[in-house]
């Protein structure tokens, strides 16, 4: 018999890229039990990184230098979830 995993060192993982490095980290996390939080633009809410995370949350425009880029709006994502 297998021994339980330890309890996770954070409670949950803010994912601030997109795509398949997105989707492993997702999967990753889900396998050791960690919820997920996806950032996404307007024109990725749809993505499946988005689909598979626990939580996702709009950080703006499909412009990067208004979305990922923009500090302000991704710490008001990790300070929203």
């Amino acid at each position: 018999i297998k021994p339980p995993p330890p309890p996770p060192a954070f409670q949950k993982l803010l994912i601030a890229n997109r795509g398949e490095i997105a989707l492993r980290i997702i999967r990753t996390a889900h396998a050791l039990s960690i919820p997920t939080v996806a950032i996404h633009s307007t024109i990725d809410s749809n993505s499946l990184h988005v689909q598979h995370a626990t939580e996702s949350v709009c950080i703006g425009p499909p412009s990067s230098s208004e979305s990922y880029l923009n500090m302000d709006a991704v710490c008001d994502a990790i300070l929203s979830t």
